[in-house]
């Protein structure tokens, strides 16, 4: 927690704001521009004195209520508002978002010539597109519970085959990796905390990983897939975060006139029928 830029963010944000745009009169005795203390702190239920020690950097860490509660007393837009919890190493409520906003969707579904498909912290896979299914055969016909890339990973029913291949074990070694830091920056997520519990009791290989405590953020990668009719396949996988949310879109690029490009070509050409996935649902 930084108590010094935390103090500054408010009483900036705190002379920024007309008593008008919360509701407030405006008065005739107020000898500086902006809103009193008394009345942010009146504005956020919090009292005067706690909030007087926050803008003189010797407060205590503010619970996620009190954060949001000030976000708003302070009319915070977004990017103000993660600022304002990041500075007290919290995670902004909106960055746990699930839901794939539109854009993303409709993103997805223009991608004709990439696959390309959206996870969020734990790895489910939450939309993807025609590409992506052609690529791998079998997302669209995969159920919700079965939608998780680790859990099928290092439990599913093709596990033994991927911890044969060397590639896929780097894959699997980078996504622990990356899953590890996704709990050091959510360390309040349920969700992650299930999930490894879930595979430290159910695959002694994400034990060992687990047990490495490698930490890496994933963002551009190779890939290497097995096509069963057109072998095997490089993509440099590129990861984008989608802001305000959870989510990451993971896109897979051939190189240009490459041995991929020219084989994932011939497999789009000879897949007649795509299946619906989530990502065109809407």
């Amino acid at each position: 927690m930084d108590r010094i830029e935390l103090a500054d963010f408010l009483k900036t944000r705190r002379a920024a704001i007309r008593p008008g745009d919360v509701g407030l009169p405006e008065g005739p005795r107020r000898r500086t521009p902006g809103l009193r203390r008394q009345e942010v702190a009146q504005l956020a239920g919090i009292s005067v004195e706690y909030y007087i020690r926050l803008e003189q950097a010797r407060g205590p860490k503010p619970s996620r209520q009190v954060l949001g509660a000030l976000a708003r007393a302070l009319v915070l837009d977004r990017d103000q508002r993660t600022h304002l919890f990041h500075l007290v190493d919290e995670l902004p409520e909106s960055e746990s978002s699930r839901e794939v906003p539109p854009t993303i969707r409709n993103l997805l579904a223009g991608l004709d010539d990439f696959p390309a498909y959206a996870i969020d912290a734990c790895y489910d896979m939450l939309a993807w597109n025609a590409a992506a299914d052609t690529l791998m055969g079998y997302l669209g016909k995969l159920q919700p519970t079965e939608r998780n890339l680790l859990r099928t990973n290092f439990t599913g029913p093709y596990a033994p085959h991927l911890r044969a291949d060397p590639h896929s074990v780097a894959f699997m070694r980078d996504c622990v990796a990356d899953l590890r830091a996704s709990l050091a920056r959510s360390p309040k997520d349920a969700r992650i905390r299930a999930l490894v519990e879930e595979l430290l009791r159910t695959s002694p290989e994400f034990g060992e990983m687990w047990a490495d405590h490698q930490v890496a953020v994933r963002r551009v990668q190779t890939k290497r897939v097995v096509h069963e009719q057109f072998g095997p396949m490089e993509f440099d996988c590129q990861v984008l975060d989608v802001p305000g949310t959870a989510i990451r879109l993971i896109v897979y690029v051939p190189q240009p006139d490459s041995p991929t490009a020219a084989a994932f070509a011939k497999l789009t050409a000879s897949t007649p029928v795509t299946l619906e996935t989530p990502a065109r649902r809407k």
